[in-house]
């Protein structure tokens, strides 16, 4: 038995549009195999970062930017806009709440191959609150790994849980550039002593 997934929910859409359209303006990154020379300085049009420590997204938008689609979505929504100064304050943190049972998993799993397509990032790090909900994620991607392939034009990705052991496998996590999510729990980030 194969479970089918559902693309046209619009609540679903609408938190993936959301979160997505706050990268509005942002160029679309290179394909996999496309070289390009920067004449530009630190403000290429490029979506991915390439150094030696690997490839990264790297986000070209200016904070004010980001506020000003911010400020867009939060009208769209009738939610209470943010002042420039609190979200100056606050930096870059955003979230999308949804009620309980309505398919956050699936959105943010959404959201993820949406910023792939339509702006080229590559890296994501799904951060969960426990072993549970992480094991739980994992599911989730081995169930909806061919819908979102078919979704988004038989995109290849790979996913993993963060292990420590396991350097050779950030390192692939690192350098690659092909889609990768890592998924890691929070106590990954205590200091085990």
């Amino acid at each position: 038995m194969k479970i089918k997934f559902d693309s046209t929910q619009e609540y679903q859409k609408q938190a993936v549009a959301a979160f997505v359209d706050l990268f509005d303006g942002q160029p679309l990154g290179q394909g996999d195999f496309s070289i390009a020379i920067n004449t530009q300085g630190s403000t290429g049009q490029s979506s991915l970062l390439q150094s030696e420590l690997g490839i990264g997204n790297q986000i070209t938008l200016s904070q004010d930017t980001f506020h000003e689609n911010l400020t867009d979505i939060q009208e769209r929504n009738d939610l209470e806009r943010v002042s420039k100064a609190v979200f100056a304050q606050n930096g870059m943190n955003f979230s999308v709440e949804m009620e309980t049972g309505t398919g956050k998993t699936y959105v943010y799993l959404r959201t993820i191959f949406e910023l792939s397509s339509k702006y080229g990032f590559k890296k994501f790090i799904i951060v969960v609150p426990s072993v549970a909900i992480r094991e739980g994620t994992l599911k989730n991607l081995e169930i909806t790994a061919d819908h979102f392939r078919d979704l988004y034009n038989n995109i290849e990705f790979k996913h993993f849980v963060y292990d420590s052991k396991k350097a050779s496998r950030l390192r692939e996590f690192a350098t690659s550039n092909q889609l990768q999510i890592m998924v890691i729990n929070i106590d990954a980030f205590k200091d085990r002593k």
